[in-house]
């Protein structure tokens, strides 16, 4: 396992220099220009040319290069500082921010991340919750009311897009309802709707994987042999059969936590969530270069850490498993 990791973990560099190329390629083909801000106004002339030369941007290859080393050359400066006992700058500098002029893109990302982070958990408890218990309950009794009420749930899961259920669900409960807030973040109240609209897809696929590997589990051999030998019925579904048919739940959870954590873009959007999607959309609009690639670096480096993780709990859970 050890030698897995070490593998992994020298990937991950590589793996994160083809995402920043992809990236640069695509940010810098936006249309517009990263200094104009969204109201249209510019600095002078003069000081427009001065910001393009300090930052190349007006020639994407001394961009790239000189972007790549700024990120990569900051990790260097924050080892001597710490050596030193001085005051260490970043560890890696994602460079300022053209929309928000007081505030460089890691202090966006140090206030934003938490609350993705916080969101992305929260939605991945509730989902492994809804799913699990919906993929139990199908797979116990197949084709029957509740199996088919639980198909066709995850089926709306899987099928609306997020906006739609969103916008639904503030309609239905803090507008119609008066039960929660618009547009609120701080409270567990304020936190459920947006974690639950962003668990619904993420319930739908874990219900699905639950009920197909239930099924499998609790026609088995061992599940028939535990049964005979007077195990409870609960113990040998939810200790013998969960346990083998959550493997292919725990590989899906390594690029949906991920997912949930970084990827929520639209919630975020919708219930005025400030996380770092919300911030990712906003420098997409206004082409923010240095805003786009810091955060797209930080949600592909936690990305190709979670698969990692869970390919350790897979080993710990199935030591079988090469």
């Amino acid at each position: 396992m050890i030698g897995m990791i070490v593998r992994r973990l020298i990937q991950l560099p590589i793996i994160l220099l083809v995402i920043y190329t992809i990236t640069f390629l695509l940010a810098w083909s936006l249309p517009g220009e990263a200094v104009i801000n969204d109201e249209g106004r510019q600095p002078p002339a003069a000081v427009l040319d001065q910001m393009k030369k300090q930052y190349a941007l007006d020639d994407p290859v001394t961009f790239y290069f000189q972007y790549l080393y700024r990120i990569t050359g900051a990790r260097y400066a924050y080892l001597h500082a710490t050596d030193r006992g001085e005051e260490a700058p970043y560890v890696f500098d994602f460079g300022p921010s053209f929309k928000y002029e007081d505030w460089n893109v890691n202090q966006i990302i140090a206030s934003s991340l938490p609350v993705s982070i916080v969101l992305g958990m929260s939605a991945i408890i509730i989902a492994l919750v809804v799913g699990l218990t919906a993929g139990i309950v199908g797979a116990i009794k197949p084709n029957s009311m509740a199996d088919l009420a639980t198909l066709a749930v995850a089926l709306i899961g899987i099928s609306l897009p997020s906006f739609v259920v969103g916008t639904v669900l503030l309609i239905l409960f803090p507008v119609w309802l008066g039960v929660g807030s618009v547009a609120a973040w701080g409270g567990l109240g304020d936190m459920f709707l947006p974690a639950f609209t962003l668990s619904l897809p993420f319930a739908a696929y874990i219900a699905r994987l639950t009920r197909m590997g239930m099924i499998d589990e609790l026609h088995a051999d061992y599940v028939r042999t535990a049964r005979a030998k007077g195990l409870p019925w609960r113990k040998v579904v939810l200790k013998h059969a969960l346990k083998n048919a959550f493997l292919p739940v725990l590989s899906y959870l390594g690029p949906a936590t991920a997912f949930a954590m970084t990827g929520s873009f639209v919630i975020e959007t919708v219930f005025s969530i400030p996380g770092m999607g919300q911030h990712f959309v906003d420098a997409v609009r206004g082409k923010d270069l240095f805003m786009i690639m810091g955060v797209t670096l930080i949600f592909a480096g936690m990305l190709v850490l979670f698969n990692l993780v869970v390919d350790v709990l897979y080993r710990w859970v199935d030591p079988r498993i090469e």
